[in-house]
């Protein structure tokens, strides 16, 4: 009963469910604000996206009648119901050490692709030819995107195991980087960082790898035809899939705490969260164009891919 009770509360106050929310809303804010002051806009007010999700929250939902009604509604949930799981699996170092025996980055690694996997369903579902066009790219980018980041856990993984194999538990992976420095600051560790900063921007759709929405092409793609509460639920797994990204950025490579207790660690893991996002995506969104399919699945090839086999071969070689 009381692991029940203790679960519940990682699935639905913390690190998940409503910190998690407030925090990945918080933290698409300033995205959105910087972004625009970057290119020399005003931008929305920093709350913005909490206005968003009540303004569609007291919206008509509206399914077209060409549409599979049934998948065109569980798309959005299986999204959001998927990122609520994981966003419960991330540790935050200094407050609380993660699900023991659950967080683990082989659970993670199959929970992180699930939005992607919802967004293709929204496509499919909704028969548009614009939803169509963004499912297809999705899947592209998805399977791009997916071989770096396998390959840095798997880096990590034996890093954390030393001498001994692999660890694939992230409670771990911090305990060892507690003891022995951050994988960050380590040599051999630095290509796979690279790589994972690549990542981060695919898997969050945002330029230059926002090619399943491309608004000026396919106008929100598989989202067109979404509005209302339904629209809402992709945005509220948008935001925790934020989150649960930077977490396990910082989980895998900055996960050191400072003196001060709970309280000052959660708002250190908070600032090392935002400090991943402006460098992974709010500057590379603002400062690029969009990238072609082919340019996108060629540059994850040659570059994220390549970069964490260097680490992973130098993991190997020194241990």
């Amino acid at each position: 009963m009381l692991d029940m009770l203790t679960h519940s509360f990682h699935l639905l106050i913390f690190p998940g469910g409503l910190f998690a929310l407030i925090l990945g809303l918080i933290l698409k804010g300033f995205d959105r604000k910087i972004c625009a002051r970057l290119q020399r806009r005003v931008g929305p007010p920093i709350l913005q996206p909490f206005y968003d999700i009540i303004k569609l929250s007291q919206k008509e939902t509206i399914i077209p009648d060409t549409a599979n009604k049934a998948i065109f509604k569980f798309a959005p949930v299986f999204g959001f119901m998927g990122m609520m799981v994981a966003a419960m699996l991330i540790p935050v170092p200094g407050v609380w050490d993660g699900a023991s025996g659950l967080g683990d980055m082989l659970m993670l690694l199959y929970l992180l692709p699930i939005p992607a996997i919802a967004f293709m369903l929204a496509g499919s579902a909704s028969s548009s030819p614009y939803g169509a066009i963004g499912t297809s790219r999705e899947m592209v980018l998805m399977f791009a995107y997916e071989i770096p980041l396998l390959v840095v856990l798997l880096t990590v993984a034996l890093k954390a195991g030393g001498a001994d194999g692999s660890e694939f538990s992230l409670a771990q992976v911090v305990s060892y980087q507690h003891a022995n420095g951050s994988f960050g600051f380590n040599l051999s560790m630095i290509p796979a960082f690279i790589a994972f900063l690549c990542f981060i921007p695919g898997t969050m759709g945002v330029v230059p790898f926002d090619l399943p929405e491309a608004e000026p092409e396919l106008l929100e793609g598989p989202l067109l035809e979404y509005s209302g509460p339904l629209l809402a639920m992709f945005n509220l797994a948008s935001a925790l899939k934020l989150v649960v990204v930077m977490g396990l950025g910082v989980t895998l490579f900055f996960p050191g705490t400072i003196p001060g207790g709970a309280l000052a660690n959660l708002a250190w893991f908070i600032f090392k969260c935002f400090m991943l996002m402006l460098v992974s995506v709010t500057i590379v969104r603002s400062a690029t164009g969009r990238l072609r399919t082919d340019q996108t699945f060629k540059f994850y090839l040659k570059y994220p891919s390549v970069l964490a086999y260097v680490s992973l071969g130098l993991t190997l070689l020194l241990k």
